[in-house]
């Protein structure tokens, strides 16, 4: 029995074990559920040249049917009209309030500076970092804050729902769900204190304030590129309590607009999220290749009903977890777009660039994003 298929089969079966399980029991927003008390919650968004899409994410909050809430927006030092146009929208609304971000110190990144800063003008009891290209339907607020304190987080990390609409979007943004639900088994996250058993999507954190105080907030992770996922491990470290959920079509977000947004918003974590290793990197890279261009390189070249089922395999894993987040697509009403799903292999290869563009950049001292580096800054 050739050795490398054996491998390829062993690791679809842990992919499948995980997937199975965390689409059985990965939580997810009820829009039914509503919170047994109502604290105080602040909204904080950074914004920083998001003139795109602040108005339409202000809008939504502000619509919310969550009756005990404020919005805490900090314009970043934006080159656009990013302050005009969410004051636009907030239209006076006394929930709403405009800070002006005060210049980047060394050693801070961008982003976590500017939610430092949001958290030190927060009035709350509860501190949800969100976006400023995320949109809330009416319940989605009633709903985390539910579910915030029947599981009684310390830190809760919601997925929204990614929206996609180039090809570049479609093949490589779903990929954030796919590991998730295929690489990180939910039942060790929610109920050990294991650091390599967390994540999170710094899209929509909600912490108790306690919490974000206990683990030393923002300050404490200045230079870190994935602050999100950083402070799902300091939570646990700390004995506090992590939860995960999918946001059911709640809230929602479309990160990028094309490719080249899709390649440089990548580039600029991936290496992080690989520990800062590029041969790590480079394995996975290639551990990549085998499952999900291997397979179909070995079919065509005559391989048997095993090379298909392992061909199937990929496929099935990747079309499962865009099912279970909403991300396939729909071409029409209720004709379901199947094609970015099965186009796995070509995925592959755009992350295979991506990661080529993330160890370039590396090698050159960090690439850029809105205006900043991406380097990650060694903690002081």
């Amino acid at each position: 029995m050739p050795i490398l298929p054996l491998l390829i089969t062993l690791a679809f079966v842990i992919l499948w074990l995980t997937a199975v399980s965390n689409l059985l029991l990965f939580p997810r927003l009820n829009p039914k559920d509503r919170p047994a008390t109502t604290p105080l919650v602040s909204i904080l968004i950074p914004a920083r040249n998001e003139a795109r899409a602040i108005g339409r994410a202000v809008v939504s909050l502000l619509a919310q049917t969550y009756g005990n809430f404020e919005i805490v927006l900090l314009d970043d030092q934006s080159e656009d009209e990013t302050a005009v146009l969410a004051t636009h929208a907030a239209h006076n609304d006394p929930r709403f309030r405009l800070i002006t971000g005060e210049p980047l110190p060394p050693g801070w990144l961008g982003k976590n500076w500017a939610c430092h800063q949001l958290a030190q003008a927060a009035r709350g009891d509860i501190l949800l970092f969100a976006d400023a290209d995320v949109v809330w339907e009416p319940g989605a607020l009633t709903a985390v804050v539910a579910h915030f304190i029947q599981h009684r987080a310390d830190l809760l990390a919601v997925w929204p729902t990614q929206q996609t609409a180039t090809w570049g979007e479609r093949l490589v943004v779903p990929l954030i769900n796919f590991a998730i639900l295929c690489y990180l088994p939910i039942l060790p996250v929610h109920h050990t204190h294991i650091p390599a058993f967390a994540a999170a999507n710094g899209q929509c954190l909600a912490f108790r304030r306690t919490a974000y105080a206990a683990i030393g907030g923002h300050a404490a992770l200045r230079g870190n590129v994935i602050e999100d996922v950083a402070f799902a491990q300091r939570i646990k470290r700390h004995r506090l309590r992590l939860r995960l959920a999918d946001s059911n079509r709640l809230i929602h977000c479309r990160m990028y607009e094309n490719w080249g947004q899709v390649r440089a918003g990548f580039a600029k974590n991936i290496l992080a999220g690989h520990g800062n290793s590029v041969l790590f990197l480079l394995f996975s890279t290639l551990f990549h290749w085998l499952l999900f261009i291997y397979p179909w390189l070995w079919l065509l070249l005559g391989g048997g009903w095993w090379t298909l089922g392992l061909v199937l395999a990929g496929l099935g894993l990747r079309l499962a977890t865009a099912v279970f987040t909403h991300t396939w697509g729909w071409k029409r009403p209720f004709v379901p777009n199947l094609a970015p799903p099965l186009l796995m292999p070509l995925s592959v290869l755009l992350m295979t660039r991506i990661a080529a563009q993330a160890i370039w950049w590396h090698w050159r001292g960090g690439g850029q994003w809105k205006g900043r580096t991406t380097a990650v800054i060694p903690k002081p």
